[in-house]
Parts: structure tokens; sequence; C-alpha cells
């Protein structure tokens, strides 16, 4: 097998993590010795052994002359664990094969030097365009402390989330639903505005599969929540709600809330007396929240795209046409063609009934 292959293989390991390491990258690794794999690990869990302790410490064998492999640069300082480059070297192994460097200020480029000065070969960008979308969320959140924030829409072939009566259920079909779910699963928090509770009355767990449900965030600049919202009561995830400093005053509220183990975020509002979305993203990623699926409605979509707040976006078309009814965005401010909001296609694939076209900006 070739450098690429084993590299290739550390991002499917690595995905394992999936859900329970961030703010912590998704990191794989294997162990080769006379072109057999001896050992495979990955990091598990936040706060864990690194994956490329638990590969060393699984081989059940001696790694001299051993080829390391690994999605993402080893780290060389003292964290929530020691460094994994002192593992490394301790360890006789001979050659370490990474995909891309870490962009962490305490590790970029510091880890390798340290491979280097003891005498370890080491080899660097292998598989670096893979390896990078793997750690998009980490990436981003490490070099900003903003979280990667992506928008969810399912809509009809004529770009409908919502029928004329604000009823979605359900537009696209079950395999889709379960996409999302797993898609859930795999970020730190799905987020939508109180509109969306009202009318959906959502629970935003991952009901359909097994998995990490995510923290829920609603955007409420009003206050209005209405204290019977199954968000509330569904206590199986965390629920955050992010509304208007104003809010402050309806201290009884604030308390009821409060007592559902309900967290509140206090912010400004803008002009129109909406949520200031960048304080708000600031204050979310204050909280170790690194990725942010947010799952509606219109008027958030929209508030999102005008002011350049996402990443990428990520639809479900449904082979429906409704004609009226409620469009995915609103008015976004854009008079002319060649002003139009320019995204690039990422990936299309069929999933049940309907089409998943991911975009980015």
């Amino acid at each position: 097998m070739t450098d690429e292959s084993y590299i290739k293989l550390t991002l499917e390991i690595a995905k394992k993590g999936s859900g329970y390491v961030s703010p912590n990258p998704l990191v794989g690794c294997l162990l080769v010795k006379e072109s057999k794999i001896i050992s495979a690990g990955y990091h598990e869990k936040f706060g864990e052994a690194h994956a490329e302790i638990n590969a060393i410490n699984k081989a059940g064998e001696s790694l001299n002359g051993a080829t390391l492999y690994v999605n993402l640069e080893p780290c060389s300082h003292h964290g929530k664990t020691p460094p994994c480059v002192d593992k490394i070297i301790e360890s006789g192994i001979k050659r370490v094969v990474i995909g891309t460097l870490d962009v962490n200020p305490l590790v970029s480029g510091q880890g390798v030097q340290k491979l280097l000065n003891n005498g370890i070969e080491v080899k660097v960008g292998v598989l670096e365009k893979e390896c990078t979308e793997l750690n998009r969320f980490f990436f981003k959140y490490i070099k900003t402390q903003i979280p990667y924030v992506t928008l969810k829409t399912a809509q009809t072939l004529d770009g409908k989330i919502a029928d004329g009566y604000g009823n979605s259920k359900w537009i696209t079909s079950e395999p889709a639903r379960q996409h999302v779910h797993l898609m859930r699963s795999q970020y730190d928090a799905v987020l939508v505005g109180r509109k969306t509770i009202d009318v959906d009355n959502p629970s935003l767990t991952v009901r359909l599969i097994e998995g990490r449900n995510p923290i829920r965030i609603v955007l409420d600049s009003s206050f209005k929540i209405k204290l019977n919202s199954e968000v509330l009561k569904c206590t199986e995830a965390n629920t955050i709600i992010v509304t208007s400093i104003k809010s402050k005053l309806l201290l009884n509220k604030i308390k009821k809330l409060k007592s559902f183990g309900v967290r509140l975020l206090f912010v400004n509002t803008n002009k129109e007396g909406k949520i200031n979305l960048k304080s708000a993203l600031k204050k979310i990623g204050e909280l170790g929240i690194a990725s942010i699926l947010i799952e509606g409605g219109s008027e958030v979509f929209s508030s999102f795209v005008k002011q350049n707040l996402f990443d990428e976006i990520i639809t479900f078309i449904s082979p429906k046409l409704l004609g009226n009814g409620v469009s995915v965005f609103g008015d976004l401010d854009i008079r002319n063609i060649n002003k139009a909001k320019l995204l690039r296609f990422n990936t299309i694939e069929k999933i049940g009934d309907d089409l998943l076209v991911e975009l980015r900006r």
C-alpha cells in the first residue's frame, strides 16, 4: 500500500470520533511495520487520549522501525493530555507520515520540528485537501473562535419549505430525514428561530438514529418562547436560548426557564430589533461550540446569508411542486442578477426520493 492509501484509512478511522471530540479535531492513526498494519487508534472523546497514544498503546509489540500514519500533525504541547510527539519519540518509531499540519498556533509545525530534531523521518502533506476537509469545523473554530455554520434546508423543487398554511411535514422522504438526524449528531449544536419552535414544535434530537444529541439553540429576540415547547420539555439534550439584553427584565420567565435547565445568552439587538448574529456567534463560540447546523426558518436563513455569516448550505430537494408557500429565503436585498450570491457546488447525491446538494461559499 502507498502512503496515500494509509492516510485515507486514517480518515475513515478518525470519523468514528464524530460528535464526541469537539472542539478537538477528528484524528485517526495507523502503525505499520514491514508493510503490515499492526495497530490503529482514533481520538474517541474530548479530554481523553489522542489517536496516536491509543494506537501505540494497542500495538502489543515493539515499534522499533515502524511508520506512524496520522491525518493531523501530532501535538507537541501539554493540554488535557501529554504531548503525542513525546510518546512517538519514546516508542522507537522511525517514520511519521502526516496528512496536514495543525492550524493551532500551539502545535503548527512544532510537532514536526520536534520529531525531526529527534532523528525521525517526517513526510507532510499527504491527501492534504481531504484531511483539511474532514476537520473544517475545527480549522475555522481554532482560527476565529467562531463556530462553523451550515444552513440546512429541506425544500420542494420550486424552493418552498412549507405550504401557505406553514405546514412542512413532510417535504422530504424518510431516508432524507434520517440523514438529517445523522448530521445533527455530527454538529455541536442545531439552531432555529423561535418562530420555527412555534410552528413546528420540534424536539431537535436524533430520534431516528443512534447518536449523540446536539445542543439546541433558539434565537428569540422578543423572548416569547412558549414554556410548553417540546424543545424545553424534552430533556434529552441541553438547550440555549439567545435573546435580547432587554429580556433580563422578565425575571419570572428567566427563573422558570432556568428551572428547566435552559441556559440563556443575552446579546444586543440590531436596528430592526433582531438578535445581533455576529455577537451571538461569538458568545456561542465562547462556550466551546465549534459547529452549528441551522435548520430554520426562512427569516433566520435569510439573515445569515445577508450578513455572510455561513460557511456552507446543505439543501434537500424534494421532487414536489407547491407553487404558493413559504420560500427558503426571504428578501436578501439583491436587486440585480449581477449582485447575486454566488456559491459553488461541492457534492450532489440522491437520498431516498430526494437530492442532497451541498454548496460552499
